[in-house]
């Protein structure tokens, strides 16, 4: 079973790079963060063309997570426990049966955190605080488990072409890596480090031609609970297609599992 991550920056501007990528590739679960469009406007029959069937949590304009699987739902939970008042869509968690049991795919899209004088860093951490108290239950519950997204956070210096660069910004910062580590220390697998030593990149800027420099970050990741982690193949990170025209500053992030 192959199962992708992608940032895909506006559902609506990128939905022909989205088509042609799930022709061409084919997962069995994509999950898509910053889709900025509410649930009623997403565009469904397109892709529900492709075999895939389609959960959303949206909101207007920004942010708004979804999953796309050739599998069907058992199960289907929205938005980040711990916090009523939070109202910014930014987790989606669907399971799935699979041969032996069921897997657990959950899908976020961290808060960013910047300006780090600004509220916008607090909430970022205070966000992550929660994350970690959602996954502790989610392991305790022993089956596979796949954190994976947008997580705006850069692991180590090999995850950035230029780490000092970055450094202070809050996707690579003390105060988001301790959360970073508590979150992993829990018994996640970070897959790509799981499968090589290389320095990789998942997101280039649109700016100051970043990727013409190969000026990239890793900050899109999956994280795999024992029981995921044990079923591992590989991990593909579909870097050509930041070069594609007209397509998201992130690209696809896929892990192959034996499922």
């Amino acid at each position: 079973m192959r199962i992708a991550t992608w940032n895909i920056n506006g559902i609506k501007a990128r939905l022909p790079i989205l088509l042609q990528w799930l022709r061409e590739t084919k997962p069995d679960i994509v999950v898509l963060q910053e889709i900025k469009s509410v649930d009623e406007n997403f565009p469904r029959l397109e892709i529900e063309d492709l075999g895939y069937n389609i959960e959303t949590h949206g909101q207007k304009g920004w942010n708004g997570v979804a999953i796309l699987s050739l599998h069907p739902f058992d199960e289907v939970h929205r938005g980040l426990p711990g916090d009523d008042s939070d109202e910014q869509s930014r987790l989606i968690e669907g399971v799935f049966s699979v041969e032996g049991g069921a897997i657990r795919v959950c899908n976020i899209y961290l808060p960013n955190g910047n300006p780090v004088d600004s509220e916008k860093f607090p909430y970022k951490l205070g966000w992550m605080d929660r994350l970690t108290s959602f996954v502790e239950g989610r392991l305790a519950l022993e089956e596979p488990f796949i954190l994976l997204g947008d997580f705006n956070l850069i692991p180590a210096p090999i995850d950035a072409h230029n780490p000092e660069a970055w450094w202070g910004d809050a996707l690579y910062r003390p105060e988001s890596l301790a959360r970073f580590r508590a979150l992993t220390h829990l018994g996640l697998t970070d897959a790509l480090r799981a499968v090589t030593d290389q320095p990789a990149y998942t997101f280039w800027d649109f700016q100051a031609g970043a990727w013409r420099r190969n000026a990239g970050i890793r900050i899109d990741h999956l994280l795999l609970s024992p029981q995921a982690a044990d079923r591992l193949d590989g991990v593909t990170i579909h870097q050509d297609v930041r070069g594609w025209d007209k397509t998201s500053d992130h690209v696809p992030v896929e892990g192959d599992f034996a499922f």
